[in-house]
């Protein structure tokens, strides 16, 4: 399937590891343009260059943190100017730290805001000037599996990732007809160094081995084991995609059947 990628500019934030990383790599392999983003230069550098080995294309990049607002102005209006307009965001952060609602304070609240939901705001509306004046766009905002079924001992991904997901339903009716379509992409269990940090907290939590939480999640999935950041990538790419002509205000669940709700 042609995806009509081709010379498209694409912005993917937190994309020098992990799901962003995968997910502009897909990208770079479907011929676009593509911008990734991330507070660390090292980790920036390390995966333009490998992205570069794999697909033979280069990418630009820009340091930029999601939590700052001028950083995310600077970042997407570089990005831009560098590529001739902006045709695809994918919105993206870090998870915010896990916890209960007795282990959260004021600061944290304001922090995980910041990161997961202002963070998206920011990013949609220095967007959303390039993909008008192109006559429309994609925008892909990556969440979470708790957006359907909250997720204990995260209870600030819960609320702000559930609060990205009515982001997404707003926006997808306002901007219709401007020609952008906005959906959302939630993983699910996939191998990233998030799963692998939560993974190694619980263990130490419950006075258990890494490898019993692994067994012991695994078990919860029908397809019987943790997705790769590959698989992902692919269907948040399709759904920023121009192929993808009639799909908007939608949250994709990539997780391997583990979510049971309707």
């Amino acid at each position: 399937m042609d995806l009509m990628l081709s010379g498209k500019s694409v912005f993917v934030a937190a994309a020098s590891k992990g799901l962003g990383k995968a997910v502009a790599l897909q990208y770079a392999k479907e011929g676009a343009k593509v911008t990734i983003a991330s507070r660390s230069l090292e980790r920036l550098v390390e995966a333009r260059s490998d992205i570069r080995e794999k697909t033979g294309v280069e990418v630009s990049m820009i340091e930029m943190d999601a939590s700052k607002g001028e950083d995310i102005s600077h970042a997407i209006r570089t990005a831009a100017a560098t590529a001739d307009g902006l045709d695809v965001l994918v919105t993206n952060a870090g998870g915010p730290r896990g916890g209960f609602f007795s282990d959260m304070e004021d600061a944290d609240w304001a922090q995980a805001f910041e990161l997961n939901l202002l963070s998206t705001i920011r990013m949609i509306r220095e967007a959303l000037p390039f993909m008008k004046a192109a006559g429309g766009g994609r925008i892909v905002n990556l969440t979470s599996t708790s957006i359907k079924q909250p997720i204990d001992g995260l209870i600030l991904s819960n609320v702000f990732r559930a609060g990205v997901y009515a982001l997404t339903k707003s926006l997808a009716a306002e901007l219709a007809k401007d020609g952008i379509l906005v959906n959302t992409v939630a993983p699910g269990r996939i191998g990233t160094d998030r799963i692998a940090e939560l993974d190694a907290k619980k263990a130490a939590d419950q006075g258990r081995t890494v490898e019993d939480i692994q067994a012991e999640a695994a078990k919860l999935i029908p397809l019987g084991r943790t997705g790769t950041p590959e698989e992902f990538a692919r269907h948040a790419v399709f759904y920023g995609s121009f192929a993808n002509t009639y799909v908007t205000g939608q949250a994709l669940l990539v997780d391997g059947g583990m979510v049971k709700g309707l």
